[in-house]
């Protein structure tokens, strides 16, 4: 929208300046101030309310944020600055010469020579041929910042407004690749004539009318374009109020085309750029396919703008979302362009969720009125996909909460912390949530105090926790917090984990803790395969790495190591624990099932199924070390 009306309103000018013939004019004419001012002044308009650092007047202070944000390419900025530089020395040159506020070259041939001399030239050739090249390179940049991608209508408008007779338009769609063109004519007729569109204000409705016929030619591009209008056309009923997303889309149809691109590939893509259409900005940014996240800078921006708003809970609040949403968008359209792998998508999913959380503790700590120290002596731990660096795009975390301080006050105020932090992580706000958490993972689960200290958590651990706590032990890690008590807390778990154990005990406990799990969630189906809970699937290869981990840390502490499951059995099979064919056998099995339940994710499965005979070698893969580890007890156990 600010670009539309800053369009306009250099529109004007420009006729005003062809009126009275001021080509020659430095400030109004092509390529002159008044278009670098523009250009610095429409990033200010839409980017100042959210990045206060903005709210500046040198223009070339302007520019040189808009390159730290990313925002203006720095070559640009060197053509525009180097440009503005000039322009405004000239136009001092030429106010000097004339004693008067004025901003036309001279016309007689004395002035011209004056001026050329006192700009360093040696002739009025010369600066003019200097001064054409700065002014060339400025209508340019202006032009791609302002230019009008809607000019004239869109070949489809006829088929968006339904005004082509019913064989034209089946005809239309089907030379486009739709294969239900009679659908597709239904839902345009139905969005027409639904009171959400009819009710819309008319500067709304004249850009959705505008977006529309490049929806539709987005969608025949795509591999799908039946699902992809569908859900095009339910993206945009939503934002259909919303008149900046539709000028945005209207402003950039590059991004309308990726936003095809997403949704067709993806229902859970869909269905998140619904939730949070804000993300629509992340389109336009050229680094969207970038794989290399600048993780130092991505912290540093995040503590920036929160410092901006140091104070204002619920805007902090707000930026934590909008900051978190965007990145993993941005993971999201690398992941449906196939950039990313699901190993490495997870490693940036918990370094993103590791980094909220530790941008959010110090927040919540300095929330809480009688704190009895400046910086908690508090870490927070990571179990489950969270201490497994397996985080997908909906993960939950498991969280548990410690401290390491002898103050009267510590428990009630660090209790009073991990409160506050799960509020801020888990709380629905106008930009969404961050994290769904789960706290049972703590001693003592739902009964037991929120955050405890690592004197009481190691005494839990020697003495009253099952098997299976000592299980979820070997995935879990310190995430955010005090360094300290992160180290105090690493310490314990692998004494937990070197403790010696009898092999028949442990063997059957963890067998008979499988059992229960199978009788609970297995599916029970002869034809598909319930990839993380059936028998041969996912739960069976964490299981066999954990009791292996928990049976022979004692011998070999390197196996305490959060190395991820893959490479744990890697080790256990070096370390002559298990057969290194079987491992591998095993830990292929287990990448293809992660890959597997991503892709059902992707598509918004409910539950990730797949048919038993597309992957029976890796469920035999997986039986077979179960078998070789287990021996007798699993047999009983495994029908």
């Amino acid at each position: 929208g600010a670009i539309n009306a800053m369009r306009d309103l250099h529109a004007q000018i420009r006729r005003e300046v062809a009126r009275k013939d001021m080509a020659d004019h430095v400030k109004l004419g092509p390529g002159g101030i008044r278009e670098i001012e523009f250009i610095a002044q429409v990033f200010q308009l839409i980017r100042g309310g959210r990045d206060p650092s903005l709210q500046i007047r040198p223009t070339l202070s302007v520019l040189k944020l808009l390159v730290e944000r990313k925002l203006l390419p720095a070559e640009s900025e060197q053509e525009l600055r180097e440009a503005y530089v000039f322009l405004r020395r000239l136009e001092h040159r030429l106010q000097y010469v004339e004693d008067k506020q004025t901003h036309m070259l001279p016309e007689d041939a004395a002035g011209q020579a004056s001026v050329a001399r006192s700009m360093g030239f040696a002739d009025w050739p010369a600066m003019l041929a200097v001064l054409n090249g700065h002014r060339e390179k400025v209508s340019r940049h202006f032009e791609q910042v302002f230019s009008d991608p809607e000019a004239g209508e869109h070949p489809l408008t006829g088929l968006w407004m339904g005004q082509l007779e019913a064989d034209t338009a089946i005809e239309a769609f089907g030379n486009l690749g739709f294969r239900q063109p009679k659908d597709a004519i239904a839902r345009l007729a139905d969005l027409r004539a639904a009171n959400r569109y009819l009710q819309l204000p008319s500067t709304n409705r004249s850009r959705l009318d505008a977006v529309g016929p490049r929806l539709i030619e987005a969608a025949g591009a795509t591999a799908d374009p039946d699902v992809t209008l569908a859900r095009g056309l339910h993206f945009l009923e939503g934002i259909a109020r919303r008149g900046s997303y539709l000028a945005l889309l209207q402003q950039y149809p590059m991004a309308l085309r990726r936003v095809a691109d997403m949704i067709c590939a993806s229902n859970w893509a869909a269905d998140y750029l619904n939730r949070y259409p804000l993300l629509l900005d992340e389109l336009l940014d050229p680094r969207l396919y970038e794989i290399a996240t600048d993780w130092a800078g991505f912290r540093e921006n995040l503590k920036r703008n929160l410092a901006d708003h140091a104070g204002d809970t619920e805007r902090e609040m707000d930026i934590l979302r909008e900051v978190h949403h965007a990145q993993v968008f941005r993971l999201l359209a690398q992941d449906l362009s196939g950039l990313q792998t699901i190993e490495r998508l997870s490693d940036h999913l918990t370094e993103l969720a590791d980094t909220v959380v530790q941008e959010t503790l110090p927040l919540c700590w300095s929330t809480i009125k009688k704190r009895h120290c400046e910086t908690p002596k508090f870490a927070v731990i990571g179990y489950g996909k969270m201490g497994g660096k397996e985080l997908g795009y909906a993960s939950d975390l498991d969280l548990v909460y410690l401290y390491d301080d002898d103050a009267q006050e510590a428990g009630e105020n660090y209790s009073r912390l991990g409160q506050r932090l799960n509020t801020w992580l888990s709380s629905q706000t106008s930009a969404g949530i961050l994290f769904e958490t789960d706290l049972r993972l703590r001693p003592n689960g739902d009964s037991g105090l929120l955050a405890v200290s690592v004197d009481s958590f190691r005494d839990y651990q020697l003495k009253n926790a099952w098997v299976w706590e000592h299980q979820a032990l070997t995935r879990a890690r310190f995430c955010a917090g005090d360094p300290a008590v992160g180290a105090h807390f690493e310490k314990i778990r692998c004494e937990i984990l070197c403790q010696q154990r009898d092999l028949t005990t442990l063997r059957d406990e963890v067998v008979a803790m499988r059992q229960k799990m199978v009788d609970a969630h297995a599916s029970n189906s002869a034809t598909e395969f319930d990839l993380k809970h059936d028998q041969g699937g996912i739960v069976d290869v964490e299981f066999i790495v954990q009791y292996l981990v928990l049976g022979y840390a004692s011998q070999h502490p390197s196996l305490t190591g959060n190395l991820g499951n893959i490479a744990l059995l890697r080790m256990a099979a070096e370390l002559g624990l298990i057969e290194p064919q079987q491992a591998e056998a095993a830990g292929n099995a287990y990448r293809e099932y992660r890959r597997l339940q991503h892709a059902k994710r992707l598509s918004a499965t409910p539950k990730a199924r797949v048919p038993r005979e597309e992957i029976e070698k890796h469920i035999a893969a997986v039986n077979t070390l179960w078998q070789a580890v287990f021996g007798t007890a699993s047999a009983a156990a495994r029908p």
